[in-house]
């Protein structure tokens, strides 16, 4: 099972199990409405959960990257815990109001209840009177998170409007926090559950306010300078040469930074296509492939200013394997240009294939590539989809014979990597052996 899935799981069943040993649901008598209490509260429990955690993961935090298998699988989680916050808050919300509007249709009898009782805390009767602002608030703040999440969700929401707009989600979930740590059930404060949920929302907070604050990545910024460009125009590619004006503390082929060329556009992940000299200098290759990309070549000129944030990843061709395979699809040559010219300067002994397909062929960007690999003493397999037909496994199975004894890195479209995979999975490569950048950031 893939980190990022275990992590998920390991999440979802602890505060569920967590919860059942704090609720006396199953020791109770069947009666629908303190169902429905016990199912508000677990539904409010797991929404707060993914979106803590989720909020945590934000900030790009470095340190939990040897667990995610890099921040591209951190982002991944990060999705997939916003999905589940928000699935979970509009259960919450049926559960709160859907019986309230069928005791108003006539559908369900209203329960009795008798007065509230006297609380002898101070703090209890604390709580006890921000019940009402509380569920006001949360209300609001439910109906502000899910547009919000929704709009992260569409990708033809674009990204400079994103990226303005998801830092509210910050807001939204301290306001959120706040009707949580009012209407949880008082009696869950005594057991695991109540401070595990604590300890969450702070980390929470802690999240949205260097969100709000615009700190995400902070001690990883650099500021440089456009140095050189070059636009490829047969594939559309512009290769960006950037000058460090700050310190950088180096980076591994593979890895990937956000850069900023525009404030109000705001960070853009780019892979890194250079290996580290220790010169202060860092290239990357950029496709015109959306609306941002493509007016970069008319829009950046030598001697902007841009700021640089990372690095980030861990698609750093470490194996324990004799050879490696490498597949690149279109513009996810990049980290294969950048290990060719680590491996120019310091061979790691291992045989390496290249096999490299694109549909927009750019003869000077595949000279210097086939210069670069013959270097590197990689063996540079190149494929025109339109002249030599697609890739696949069994045209790598016979262009590489000792497959077997290969681990495969792939960077490239999404559905092209997930057919590779599952090729390669079922003739025998075990799937930690096939290695893939997801590079999907929202």
């Amino acid at each position: 099972m893939k980190p990022i899935k275990s992590i998920y799981i390991t999440l979802l069943l602890g505060l569920t199990l967590l919860w059942l040993i704090a609720d006396p649901l199953l020791s109770a008598d069947y009666q629908f409405f303190a169902l429905r209490k016990s199912f508000i509260n677990y539904t409010g429990i797991i929404a707060m959960g993914a979106m803590s955690v989720g909020m945590m993961l934000a900030i790009r935090p470095v340190s939990i990257e040897s667990f995610t298998g890099g921040l591209d699988k951190t982002y991944r989680l990060h999705k997939w815990l916003g999905i589940t916050g928000l699935v979970f808050a509009i259960i919450h919300y049926l559960w709160k109001y859907v019986p309230k509007w069928m005791v108003g249709w006539g559908l369900l009898e209203k329960p009795a209840r008798g007065p509230r009782p006297v609380q002898s805390s101070e703090i209890l009767n604390f709580f006890q009177h921000q019940h009402g602002l509380a569920e006001t608030i949360g209300e609001w703040a439910f109906y502000v998170a899910v547009l919000l999440i929704a709009l992260a969700l569409i990708k033809r929401f674009p990204y400079r409007y994103f990226f303005k707009t998801h830092r509210f989600l910050a807001i939204a979930y301290l306001f959120l926090v706040f009707h949580a740590v009012v209407l949880m059930k008082f009696s869950y404060w005594g057991e695991i559950i109540g401070p595990l949920m604590l300890l969450l929302m702070i980390g929470g907070t802690i999240g949205a306010f260097i969100s709000l604050f615009r700190k995400v990545g902070f001690k990883r910024r650099a500021l440089g300078v456009i140095e050189e460009l070059h636009r490829h125009k047969d594939n559309r590619v512009l290769k960006v040469l950037i000058r460090l004006k700050d310190r950088w503390s180096g980076h591994d082929a593979g890895q990937f930074a956000f850069v900023t060329f525009d404030q109000q556009e705001g960070p853009h992940p780019f892979t890194i296509s250079s290996a580290w000299q220790d010169d202060g200098r860092l290239c990357f290759h950029i496709k015109g492939i959306g609306d941002y990309t493509n007016t970069l070549p008319d829009k950046l000129k030598s001697g902007d200013l841009v700021t640089v944030e990372g690095p980030y990843g861990r698609f750093n061709f470490s194996s324990d394997k004799p050879r490696q395979i490498w597949v690149a699809g279109g513009i996810g040559i990049t980290p294969f240009i950048a290990r060719i010219q680590a491996l120019m300067n310091k061979t790691d002994g291992k045989i390496i294939d290249l096999f490299y397909s694109t549909d927009a062929p750019d003869e000077e960007f595949i000279d210097k590539l086939r210069d670069s690999a013959k270097a590197a003493n990689v063996n540079l397999h190149l494929l025109i989809p339109a002249k030599d037909g697609f890739l696949t496994a069994e045209r790598i199975h016979q262009a590489v014979p000792n497959w077997q004894d290969a681990d495969i890195w792939f960077c490239g479209p999404k559905g092209f990597g997930e057919s590779l995979f599952q090729d390669f999975t079922q003739a025998g490569l075990p799937t930690r052996g096939f290695h893939q950048e997801l590079f999907e950031m929202r």
